[in-house]
């Protein structure tokens, strides 16, 4: 049996979960899945910025309270925190060991950088348009899969860092390592991938993203815990979570969890295999405890999913609070001065009243609301177009509506995504072995 736990979900998720997962999990591996489609694009704009930057913003904070636990504990971490610069991340990890004092070899894994071998006329997934019809691209990732980590974990490193490697192969790799799977044993790698699937998403499973009060309970949420797996060497799997942590594991959780982000669930596809998750059966075995089997899967794909990453302008944002009786009155008033004051130079300018129409787009309060906030934004191409509209929000201090409050303005330069597919090929992968306390060497 193997022991995998998911100590993140994404970039910005808490840090305390992982740790009480490394203290009190009794791990085999740690894996913190840490990026996104626009995770990997932003981080690569940061790298073009800053060649030793582009890995995740929060691998210091997260890696500097796993380190001593994982070294006392013997837990390997799998992780995709490399975004734009694995080799990079592995090297600021080895400084922080060196800081720490802790011996420890790290593993950085690479090639999923294609922005050089993309068809620029190749079409998108999308909207069937070439990529160049998106302008200036910026970055384009390519989704590896489970071989591209598997020469990593053959060596004693105890951190893995990779960029952009498809979510569930980071959770495969370790159970084809450890229990020796033909990667050609598609539905051991279908199991796997099922299961990999179910722990990516960190608290989820768990009970996050899954609470609403009154209809769906969740205990102590405030302590919600992350999910860890016991995996058989048959693919069967117990999804659980420590005891004592917030949250709950039930048939409910694992099943939204199990239909997250998947289109077709007869054909969930991965770099490692076509996966059919309507043949996946879940059993209750105990309070937070639920049993995994039988994912079926068909043979992987021969071309690679692409994320790739475009200018698509910069936004300019304004906000404002009007409150107390005819709130939303005034509210709408702003809106009408401001549409006229910039309907001319913005071309895409979106209105939006705050707990009212801001998210369905359409009102179904029945009674007027005693506080309303205003926002008002556009796409621009230039950074100065975009900060007008928020100039034009503060403005509405002196030269709107009575009782205006609270006013904010931003501007954010806009990373739009779009994907292509990429013969895998075309892909060569290696990785870099680096020590603390001690020299580096580079396996290719």
């Amino acid at each position: 049996m193997i022991r995998i736990g998911s100590g993140a979900g994404f970039s910005g998720d808490r840090l305390e979960p992982a740790v009480i997962l490394a203290e009190k999990g009794n791990l085999d591996y740690l894996v913190l899945e840490c990026l996104a489609e626009r995770t990997i694009a932003l981080a690569q704009k940061r790298k073009s910025q800053n060649p030793l930057m582009g890995y995740d913003p929060l691998l210091e904070k997260r890696l500097e309270l796993l380190l001593p636990i994982i070294k006392k504990n013997k837990v390997r971490i799998i992780t995709n925190m490399g975004a734009a610069n694995p080799i990079g991340a592995a090297e600021k990890v080895v400084e922080m060991a060196n800081r720490l004092n802790i011996e420890i070899k790290v593993a950085a894994v690479s090639g999923d950088d294609v922005l050089k071998l993309i068809d620029r006329n190749g079409l998108t997934l999308e909207t069937n348009e070439p990529i160049s019809h998106f302008g200036n691209v910026i970055s384009a990732n390519a989704y590896l899969g489970v071989e591209t980590i598997l020469p990593a974990l053959e060596t004693e490193a105890q951190v893995i860092i990779t960029g952009r490697v498809a979510d569930p192969s980071l959770f495969v790799a370790p159970m084809v390592h450890h229990f020796g799977w033909s990667l050609d044993d598609v539905d051991k790698i279908a199991q796997g991938t099922v299961i990999g699937h179910l722990l990516e998403c960190g608290g989820q499973v768990a009970g996050g993203y899954f609470a609403d009060p009154g209809k769906k309970e969740v205990p102590k949420l405030a302590e919600l815990g992350f999910p860890f797996a016991d995996v058989k060497e048959d693919g069967t799997a117990i999804i659980t979570k420590v005891e004592g942590t917030g949250g709950v594991i039930n048939l409910a959780t694992v099943k939204e969890q199990l239909l997250y982000e998947v289109t077709n669930p007869h054909q969930y596809i991965t770099p490692d295999v076509i996966a059919d998750f309507t043949s996946v059966h879940l059993q209750e075995i105990k309070l937070n405890q639920i049993q995994v089997s039988g994912g079926t899967g068909i043979t992987r794909p021969e071309t690679l999913k692409v994320s790739v990453g475009y200018e698509a302008g910069v936004i300019g944002e304004g906000e404002i609070s009007y409150a107390g009786s005819n709130a939303l009155e005034r509210a709408k008033l702003a809106s009408e001065i401001l549409y006229k004051r910039l309907k001319d130079k913005v071309v895409d300018l979106r209105i939006d009243y705050i707990g009212i129409s801001s998210v369905h787009r359409v009102s179904f309060q029945e009674s007027a609301p005693y506080e309303i906030r205003l926002r008002v934004a556009g796409k621009c191409l230039t950074s100065k177009e975009a900060a007008k509209i928020g100039e034009e929000v503060e403005a509405l201090y002196t030269n709107g509506p009575a009782g205006g409050g609270g006013a904010r303005k931003y501007v954010n330069e806009v990373v739009g995504i779009v994907s292509t597919l990429i013969s895998r090929n075309k892909i060569e992968t290696h990785f870099t072995l680096k020590e603390s306390l001690t020299n580096e060497k580079e396996i290719i």
